[in-house]
């Protein structure tokens, strides 16, 4: 019997970024802790296999293709999970993008505006967009996927880093101001996961073995260790906690 601290039954889950990696993860976990699960992407064919392979084990789910970086979609996406089940319960900002490798200094306007865009302003967008039908019921979750580049320097990735560390602070300004409507918002940041986003690193066994030597744990994250994380902030368990950036990175960070 699953703990009610950890139970979504009936509840409304819309997760962006939702077939693969840590999206899908966060959202096959929380259609099994009993939530209807929105799942979104850019691919519509993607959506519908994802969602289609949740029904086929019996939980409740519908594929709503979204691009995270275009409003109107946005707003599709919202109506349509309202028009489907009319609420939202859990919203998790999963769907980024970091389309270049290298320094600050390299980065052209176009780069620095998509990542920006994608991840920063399309969080923002969702969330306007999402956060009142909440407060309507006085009672809601939002996620949003930060990462630990966001909280170091990186000579890489740094771009993606800001986008990130901007993620993390939208968490703790629409904590203080939706608190009172009921509504709890966090923030997770991951370490290393292996997905497809991090596949350049992943797939080279001489920086995976760096990077565990790394970590405390010695090992890279796997999406369901984000997912148990993104479950919790959802519900009852996490009651007390909002605006909060949770790092789940094996001890990367603290090492």
């Amino acid at each position: 019997m699953t703990s009610p601290l950890f139970d979504m039954t009936g509840k409304v889950a819309l997760i962006t970024g939702s077939t693969k990696g840590i999206g899908r993860s966060i959202a096959e976990e929380m259609a099994r802790c009993g939530a209807k699960v929105v799942i979104s992407s850019r691919k519509a064919d993607a959506c519908e296999q994802v969602a289609g392979e949740l029904k086929e084990q019996g939980f409740e789910a519908i594929a709503v293709p979204c691009h995270v970086g275009r409003k109107e979609d946005l707003q599709n996406l919202v109506d349509q999970t309202l028009a489907t089940w009319g609420r939202i319960d859990t919203l998790v900002c999963n769907a980024a993008t970091n389309p270049v490798y290298g320094t600050t200094q390299e980065m052209t306007d176009e780069a620095w505006d998509k990542i920006m865009d994608t991840n920063v302003k399309g969080t923002f967008w969702l969330t306007q967009m999402a956060l009142p039908h909440m407060a309507e019921n006085g009672d809601g979750q939002v996620v949003l996927l930060s990462s630990i580049a966001g909280l170091k320097g990186n000579s890489v990735i740094g771009t993606y880093g800001v986008s990130k560390a901007a993620e993390a602070a939208l968490a703790r300004n629409l904590a203080v101001e939706w608190g009172p409507s009921g509504i709890r918002v966090n923030a997770i940041a991951p370490g290393l996961v292996r997905t497809d986003f991090a596949k350049a690193l992943v797939e080279d066994p001489e920086r995976v073995r760096s990077a565990e030597q790394q970590t405390p744990l010695r090992r890279i994250g796997e999406p369901v260790d984000i997912a148990g994380l993104a479950v919790f902030l959802a519900t009852r368990a996490s009651a007390y906690v909002t605006g909060q950036v949770i790092v789940a990175d094996g001890g990367e960070t603290v090492s």
